[in-house]
């Protein structure tokens, strides 16, 4: 096993690292370094800019339109973009639904959809979890009825993240209640203009409507929007899967907040306290270890090996990784952190006290979102489940 880099691959990373330093714009990484509100032009904008180079699909295969990158160059090119302060892609289009076209759509649907997904011009929602059916998922009962040449919809999906800005959706949905639950479910593409369709956000602990409920009342889609075969969802919604929770994951990410919290401690007199510094340092020491567990993986593709199948473990790791460092950058500023005035903070106050600087108006805000990464995804309970059969059978 090779964990280090070849030359050709960090004559890669030079090369990606001085593309983002010189296309991301500046307003956009100055949001995210400090973990400020994003809003929907931010997002798209970068996703735009990474369209119009070829990289917003940059795990895709040449044959679908993208750069037809390995598996390191794919990870250098997340790190890079991570580090430098690149807003976080929104997975459910290039990362999601666009390998299960890929994979299980018919010639048509890749011509018709893929080519939005690339370029970021089109939004993408994902419906999955309804009420009482999260972990649980095979137990959803939102329902799609088929009518000679399209199905009409009616049920509920809910914690639709971003869902107010979606334009299409993919949804598992019930097509049959003979047999198990999965034998029953149909993965099904929804244009959220049709008449039927109602988005309606759920307020959060932090003040943000980053989830949303979604309704359909009789809304007619073609059949020609069925990915594959009727009643077959539940094989293409575990490739899905597969990708969210290594993008879950999120290494990258957490190898730039480890820096910040670094940072605020710094700030905050904080970093001289041995106690406190320790727990920084035990932080470090996971996410290299989590980094090592990708590099691992990373390693095993390249050699042509089987990679490892620790998606679930990527996914436990890493969310409990998000909420590690998103309490110590609490801690580290103490009674600072604690305001969060919704609407002060959209009119541009960050605080008129000792301590109450841009780097802290936003810790509430993240501490509270974060406690969410434990269970979305599939919860890491079941998860751990999921590992204990895979490895010990």
């Amino acid at each position: 096993m090779d964990l280090a880099f070849t030359p050709d691959e960090q004559a890669f990373r030079e090369e990606i690292r001085s593309w983002v330093k010189a296309n991301l714009p500046a307003d956009i990484a100055q949001k995210v370094h400090n973990a400020l509100r994003l809003s929907r032009d931010d997002m798209q904008r970068w996703a735009k800019i990474l369209g119009k180079k070829g990289w917003l699909g940059h795990g895709w295969p040449k044959e679908f339109g993208g750069p037809g990158w390995n598996a390191v160059q794919k990870h250098l090119f997340e790190e890079e973009c991570a580090l430098a302060g690149a807003p976080r892609v929104v997975p459910f289009g290039p990362v999601m639904v666009a390998p299960v076209i890929m994979a299980f759509g018919n010639k048509e649907q890749q011509e018709r959809f893929l080519p939005g997904i690339a370029s970021g011009e089109v939004w993408w929602s994902q419906g999955y979890s309804e009420p009482g059916s999260g972990s649980d998922l095979a137990s959803l009962k939102c329902k799609a009825e088929r009518q000679g040449d399209h199905f009409v919809v009616n049920g509920q999906k809910t914690w639709t993240t971003l869902g107010q800005y979606g334009e299409w959706i993919f949804c598992l949905v019930r097509t049959s209640s003979e047999g198990k639950p999965q034998t029953g479910i149909s993965f099904l593409l929804i244009d959220m203009k049709s008449p039927g369709v109602s988005v309606r956000p759920i307020k959060l602990l932090d003040g943000e409507c980053e989830v949303n409920e979604v309704w359909f009342d009789n809304v007619k889609v073609p059949a020609e929007n069925l990915i594959g075969e009727e009643n077959k969802g539940w094989t293409y919604a575990k490739h899905l899967l597969s990708h969210e929770r290594t993008n879950i994951a999120d290494v990258n990410r957490a190898k730039r907040e480890l820096e910040r919290l670094k940072r605020i401690a710094k700030a905050e007199g904080v970093w001289d306290d041995i106690r406190f510094r320790d727990q920084i340092a035990l932080l470090e020491v996971d996410v290299v270890a989590l980094e090592m567990l990708v590099l691992r993986v990373l390693s095993a593709e390249k050699s042509g090996k089987n990679s490892l199948d620790i998606a679930g473990l990527l996914k436990i790791r890493g969310s409990e990784i998000q909420q590690r460092y998103s309490e110590l950058m609490m801690l580290a500023a103490g009674p600072y952190s604690l305001p969060f005035i919704e609407e002060a903070m959209d009119a541009g106050w960050q605080g008129d006290f000792p301590g109450g600087v841009v780097a802290n108006a936003p810790l509430a805000s993240t501490y509270f979102n974060m406690r969410k990464t434990t269970i979305y995804g599939g919860s890491n309970e079941v998860q751990r489940n999921i590992v204990a059969q895979t490895v010990l059978g």
